[in-house]
């Protein structure tokens, strides 16, 4: 029998602070025992209760106080639970699939998708021996645009968010190991997140009022605990001055009661301080130095702790490994990281599968895309092709970016992909040159000069200015932009190309019939982003745009990226957009490329026209107040009438959708006539809170020449009473709908998706009013809608 085992290094992250809540504020006494009162039907997590608890029964309190800083108990054969990061891909692991970002899976806006590939994902965790997994990610959720470790999470929506979270919990169960889902809560970014000596700022303490945190921050945990949630991951940081993982408001209240949640909290690197703090607060799981036998058995005996309590969390520990059902036997014993147990099954396909899926074609001038058979082809810049030496690349814990010197496919720090593989653009495009007789030449830099002379054919001269193949990838950047204009007194080729072309920017542009240019974006855990667009990546583009009327960028990003500096430079014909793809990037892009795939990614985050567009930085003092509310990312844009350069949900086909005939219609008119929830306390909150209320449809035809995905989004508009942003994501369906066809596309809204927090009445509430219920192709492209009348 498994147990759970000290866990190694979590994730390193960086501070924020949340609100005063009025509501919650329950003792330790009145939650310590909140699973053997009965207080919250345990539905079916209820046998995993009874045999969590039947073990702890067995146990001396000596026993117990192993077991819940993760050491093994031969008296009852439980054997300490493995721990490991993360949601890519086990890490640091051989003969493991290197999966795509979870930033770039929202993209595909897929519900299938997301659960199919985190099974995948949680399928090799299990194979490799682990029982918990650190994820899936829910927060940082996306508050500021600079936060460095948004590629591990999903989207800055709460409701987009939350659906992913959710499968990403019922995935992990599904195939045998604990979700230990993070981070809890208000986790914003990694500057001052990490307590130093030095530091008077960090951790920092996160201030959001209740309405914010309820309705933004907390809404994500609804799904994920809902859906089978079995751990969760405290964060670093403080919330309204108190430690995150020491939080009784935040831990035993909003998560253990509101939540009904019923499994393990444990804690983020230096989230857990002292003894007695943290076990009233809430945390179940923690170290044996601060949680010694000596220490926690004075307490019982002096009355700082429980045996109630101790008891409480004991069964945390291991109620998760009963509702997974790993007591079956049938679980491989676990190995480490470079003996040959090969977990990858076919997994390969569904990596070059979801990466088509999640790119988001952004412009496409005179249907330059798909390509077909072109006669010669020029691609630049070192995200097109390998790192010099690869795949793997080690990153410390210390942030990194702003880009990367090669193909960007995974992330940093606990986001860190291990690669079997890594197929490049380079790699795709010639592969697929050599099939169509296209002639193909690159420059695998973001600067360069040549320096071949002779017979070759090659230029001596430089078109940079001097500067040779100098990269920003060390985070600085050039004061003066290189000027790539072409090399005076070069010959030019023909257009279809010549084998003594100059090795130069300028010529392979001039004779190309398309030019791709490929550009990334990079940041991690431990620092935050130091800027939105890049100079020497944005140079590149535009002289190849100066010299080629046929230009495409390719670009690869952690979040927002601004594209401004050229984005409507009439020779960009083309932009592709979308996260860190994953071991098949390569292919994936070029499926999209040459319309193997239709594409159909959507955007997760609005993209702006410029920084100061973004309503939140990032904050530096030691109490850091979200004083925005709800209002980030496209709920600021749309209150505050900011334009966009291109907004949420946004994304082009290689065909055209009609949207019409939409309806809507309540479902439950009962369950509306009261104006809070009335069902019990179950795991995911009060058990009406889920139920349908609202049916929408909408048909939606295809009427260009090709099949393809649509992805249709459903926006609600609260009546003004709520107090509500102008509109929110409710609803979306990514429906494959043939040339010539059209679908039906349905929506059950449920009632949490049309309540509010009311901080008075502490619980969400239905106001009573007109809801507006707008159906279409982004936040901004809304095509049908419908009213619905809700009370008197």
């Amino acid at each position: 029998m498994k147990g759970i085992s000290t866990p190694l290094v979590f994730s390193l992250l960086l501070p924020l602070t949340l609100a005063a809540q009025n509501s919650t504020s329950t003792n330790t006494t009145a939650t310590e025992g909140i699973l053997s009162s009965g207080s919250v039907d345990l539905g079916d997590w209820a046998d995993a209760y009874t045999k969590a608890a039947a073990l702890v029964a067995q146990l001396t309190n000596e026993e117990k106080i192993t077991l819940i800083t993760g050491g093994s108990v031969s008296s009852v054969n439980w054997t300490a639970l493995e721990f490991k990061d993360g949601t890519e891909g086990v890490q640091g692991y051989n003969f493991v699939t290197g999966f795509s970002q979870s930033s770039a899976l929202a993209m595909t806006w897929d519900k299938t998708l997301m659960y199919d590939q985190m099974k995948a994902v949680a399928l090799e965790f299990y194979g490799k021996g682990f029982q918990v997994v650190n994820g899936p990610t829910s927060q940082p959720l996306g508050r500021t645009p600079w936060g460095g470790r948004l590629v591990e999470a999903f989207t800055p929506d709460p409701y987009l968010n939350g659906i992913a979270f959710g499968l990403g919990a019922k995935s992990f169960n599904d195939a045998g190991v604990v979700g230990g889902g993070k981070h809890f809560l208000l986790n914003e970014q990694e500057t001052n997140r990490q307590a130093s000596g030095s530091s008077s700022v960090a951790p920092y303490s996160s201030v959001a009022d209740d309405k914010t945190l309820h309705e933004t921050y907390l809404w994500s945990f609804y799904d994920g605990v809902k859906n089978g949630l079995g751990a969760v991951m405290c964060a670093m940081t403080k919330v309204n001055g108190t430690l995150s993982c020491e939080n009784e408001g935040l831990l035993q209240s909003l998560l253990k009661t509101e939540l009904g949640f019923p499994g393990l909290v444990y804690a983020d690197v230096g989230g857990q301080s002292t003894a007695f703090g943290s076990a009233n607060g809430g945390l179940d799981f923690g170290s044996s130095s601060i949680w010694s036998n000596s220490t926690l058995q004075s307490g019982l005996t002096n009355g700082s702790f429980t045996e109630a309590r101790l008891d409480d969390m004991a069964i945390r520990n291991i109620i998760g490994y009963y509702k997974v059902a790993l007591d079956n036997g049938t679980q491989p014993a676990y190995v480490g990281s470079d003996e040959f147990v090969d977990v990858r099954a076919n997994h390969s396909k569904i990596v070059r599968t979801n990466g088509g899926a999640s790119l988001v074609l952004l412009k496409n001038i005179n249907n330059a895309l798909p390509l077909s058979k072109p006669r010669t082809m020029a691609i630049f810049g070192s995200h097109a092709g390998p790192i010099m030496a690869g795949p793997n690349y080690v990153f410390s814990v210390q942030g990194s970016g702003p880009i990367y010197e090669g193909h960007l496919a995974g992330g940093s720090g606990s986001g860190q992909t291990s690669f079997p593989y890594l197929i490049t653009p380079q790699q795709s495009l010639t592969n697929q040159a050599s099939l169509d007789g296209t002639m193909i030449r690159w420059i695998l830099n973001n600067t360069y000069t040549s320096t071949t002379s002779g017979g070759s054919g090659g230029g001596g001269g430089s078109d940079f200015g001097g500067m040779t193949g100098n990269s920003s990838s060390n985070g600085t950047s050039m004061s003066d932009p290189p000027t790539l204009s072409k090399r005076a007194g070069a010959a030019i080729a023909g257009p279809t190309g010549g084998t003594s072309l100059s090795q130069t920017i300028p010529d392979y542009a001039t004779a190309a019939e398309i030019c791709m240019v490929f550009i990334n974006a990079l940041s991690g855990e431990g620092a935050d982003r130091t800027e939105l667009r890049n100079t020497e990546q944005d140079a590149l583009v535009t002289s190849v745009a100066s010299n080629c009327n046929n230009t495409m960028v390719i670009v690869n990003t952690v979040g927002a990226r601004i594209l401004d500096a050229w984005i409507e430079n009439e020779n960009v014909t083309a932009v592709i957009y979308g996260g860190l793809l994953g071991q098949e990037s390569g292919n994936s892009l070029l499926d999209v490329l040459y319309g193997t795939v239709n594409p159909s990614g959507r955007l997760t985050h609005t993209i702006a026209k410029n920084e100061s567009d973004y309503n939140v930085g990032l904050c530096t003092t030691a109490v850091c107040e979200f004083t925005e509310g709800n209002y980030i990312d496209y709920r600021y844009f749309d209150k505050y009438n900011v334009t966009p350069r291109y907004e949420f949900g946004y994304g082009l086909s290689y065909t055209t959708f009609e949207y019409s005939d939409m309806t809507a219609n309540i479902t439950n008119a009962t369950a509306l006539a009261s104006t809070y929830p009335t069902g019990a306390l179950s795991v995911g909150g009060k058990a009406d809170l889920w139920d349908e209320v609202i049916s929408i449809s909408v048909s939606v035809a295809n009427n260009g020449t090709v099949d393809g995905n649509e992805v249709s989004q459903l926006y609600i508009q609260y009546p003004d009473a709520a107090n509500q942003p102008i509109r929110q994501l409710r609803g979306f369906e990514r429906t494959l709908i043939a040339s010539g066809s059209s679908s039906t596309v349905t929506f059950s809204v449920r009632r949490r998706d049309i309540s509010s927090w009311d901080v008075e009445g502490q619980d969400w509430a239905v106001v009573s009013g007109d809801y507006v219920f707008s159906v279409g192709a982004s936040s901004r492209d809304l095509r049908v809608s419908q009213t619905v009348t809700v009370g008197a």
